[in-house]
């Protein structure tokens, strides 16, 4: 039955491109190679659905850039977060729906750079860099150069390392600290100390994204799972936190996921040298 429903489905495709439909389109035709049953096919077309979901995302990155030359950096924060979760969809969409694509991957990827890239450094120059002229245009570039170069990064090893860590840090939660930072930093009266602090904040938070600094990517976390009935307290609680006091919260959450990756690697170097130690000591008491 699933066979036959594939099958139609494909008919259908074909009848739509033997009606003409796309020759008269002023536009060129996406033919992508997938891999059915053991063989190497050229389809047609591309999947709506994860690509909606990648839309919104993008035009969520594109509208926090347009408020912060506004001056609305609250909105700007909402909209990178907002870019955030229609992200995380997207690829969860197309699994679930087996509408995986490289068309798909590769426009999540430039959504990626413009929405947790470009966006948060924008936000941030309109915000507090300006002011610093040249070393606020040199700190906003850091860190949308460093962006570029992890996604690139991200994109040739895909597949290569362990899923269950992040090599570097990932750009949704560099764009989070950025966002909420601004979304809280805009709430006071802005100084040249202010600027400078969010200069340097800007280019460490860069640099962190092209580190070989371990984060846990949590993709480990089974969401058909059962945990105990504590979690759902825990997550209602940290719901009604974030409704409280939202550009504090978030700030807070990512600084400290953002501060995870290099206290675990201190921690693992602290352990490695203590064990080193150890040997060592064994070795003399053996002599």
């Amino acid at each position: 039955m699933g066979v036959e429903q594939d099958n139609n489905q494909r008919d259908d495709h074909a009848d739509f491109y033997d009606m003409g439909v796309t020759d008269s389109m002023p536009v060129d035709e996406h033919v992508e190679e997938v891999a059915e049953n053991g063989a190497k096919v050229q389809r047609r077309g591309v999947y709506l659905l994860p690509n909606m979901f990648t839309t919104g995302a993008l035009f969520g990155g594109f509208f926090a850039i347009l408020a912060a030359f506004n001056g609305n950096f609250a909105q700007a924060a909402m909209a990178i977060f907002a870019a955030q979760i229609l992200d995380g969809f997207d690829g969860r969409v197309a699994r679930m729906t087996n509408t995986q694509s490289r068309f798909g991957t590769e426009y999540d990827s430039l959504s990626d750079m413009v929405s947790f890239g470009l966006a948060p450094a924008v936000v941030l120059y309109s915000w507090a860099l300006e002011p610093l002229g040249k070393f606020g245009i040199g700190a906003a570039f850091v860190f949308v150069a460093c962006a570029a170069i992890r996604l690139a990064r991200f994109n040739t090893q895909s597949g290569e390392t362990d899923s269950r860590y992040f090599i570097g840090l990932a750009s949704p939660p560099a764009a989070t600290l950025m966002a909420s930072g601004v979304w809280w930093g805009s709430e006071l009266e802005l100084s040249t100390e202010i600027s400078v602090f969010a200069a340097i904040v800007t280019a460490v938070v860069g640099l962190l994204m092209i580190s070989n600094i371990r984060y846990q990517s949590f993709k480990g976390l089974d969401a058909n799972r059962r945990v105990p009935f504590v979690a759902m307290i825990i997550t209602v609680f940290v719901f009604i936190l974030v409704m409280v006091d939202p550009p504090r919260v978030l700030f807070t959450m990512a600084f400290i996921y953002a501060l995870s990756g290099p206290a675990a690697m201190l921690w693992r170097w602290v352990k490695n040298r203590d064990q080193k130690e150890d040997i060592k000591e064994d070795e003399k008491s053996e002599n």
